[in-house]
């Protein structure tokens, strides 16, 4: 596969503004990993800067668990340990000052959330990434993307088979069965691009664009590994590549990554963090072939 040369070549006269200021709306009391992770990931992946806004009564943990570059800024929360509709004014400040949405990865299923994440999405006029309860808070609501995605310079969706399989209202069988072509429906009608996840990762755009991955193995099958993707995929977008673009060199590079990693520590052993330990090894072999 070839990959974009601006993700591996940065001109002298630049910083950190030129490469995305990602904000990720993501954890809750139960779920801190996801925000961690994808907040690594993204800047692993190149991003310039990276704000979490996370529910204010996990600040403090979050403050020892996330990478030292990474900002936060707490918000409002439920009774649950989610984010609640009362930071939506404050989330509308914070898109303001970003360049890129990251919404979903362990937000947790609440209803009051979830009307957020989609407040949240109808407004944002900046690129945006889709994950996990960001895509649950759709199931049933996805005229949100036909009535705001033309004011979004793009829209990344990124399901396993089970979150595919609740926006449609089908069963995961019937999801696996049609892999290709329930890609390709979905991400023309509600123009988007649409990552459909699992084993050989599909990838499609309302325009047609299509990506196979055969990168990845059955040892990156373990929890927080979604949650990386999301965060490279939007460290891309933040370097300036197009949405489709983004997805596919993100799922590719994040599956070298994940066979890295399996390599070193077993397909058994391999957990999430491996995987972001093994993007800077990526990005130096690739240079190297680039020489």
């Amino acid at each position: 596969m070839r990959l974009p040369t601006r993700l591996l070549r940065r001109r002298l006269n630049v910083n950190k503004g030129d490469f995305g200021h990602i904000l990720i709306l993501a954890g809750s009391a139960n779920y801190s990993g996801a925000a961690s992770l994808c907040s690594l990931a993204a800047m692993r992946s190149g991003a310039g800067l990276v704000t979490l806004g996370i529910p204010k009564s996990i600040n403090t943990a979050m403050i020892k668990i996330k990478p030292k570059e990474v900002m936060t800024f707490p918000l409002p929360e439920t009774k649950k340990g989610t984010l609640s509709s009362a930071g939506f004014k404050k989330i509308k400040e914070l898109l303001i000052k970003t360049d890129i949405l990251v919404i979903g990865p362990g937000l947790g299923r609440n209803e009051a959330t979830y009307s957020l994440i989609r407040k949240t999405i109808g407004i944002s006029r900046k690129p945006t990434v889709i994950d996990a309860d960001g895509l649950n808070a759709l199931t049933g609501h996805l005229s949100i993307l036909l009535r705001t995605g033309d004011r979004r310079p793009a829209t990344i969706m990124t399901p396993h088979p089970g979150e595919m399989a609740r926006l449609l209202g089908v069963s995961v069988k019937k999801v696996q069965g049609r892999r290709k072509e329930i890609v390709k429906e979905f991400a023309k009608k509600y123009k988007v691009v649409l990552v459909l996840k699992g084993h050989k990762t599909v990838i499609s755009d309302s325009s047609g664009n299509f990506y196979l991955n055969k990168s990845g193995n059955p040892g990156m099958a373990t929890a927080g590994s979604g949650d990386v993707l999301t965060g490279m995929i939007a460290a891309f977008l933040g370097q300036g590549l197009g949405a489709f673009e983004a997805a596919k060199s993100a799922v590719y590079l994040h599956g070298v990554a994940g066979d890295m990693a399996a390599r070193e520590k077993t397909q058994i052993s391999l957990i999430a963090s491996d995987i972001i330990d093994k993007i800077p090894k990526v990005f130096k072999r690739l240079k190297f072939l680039l020489a």
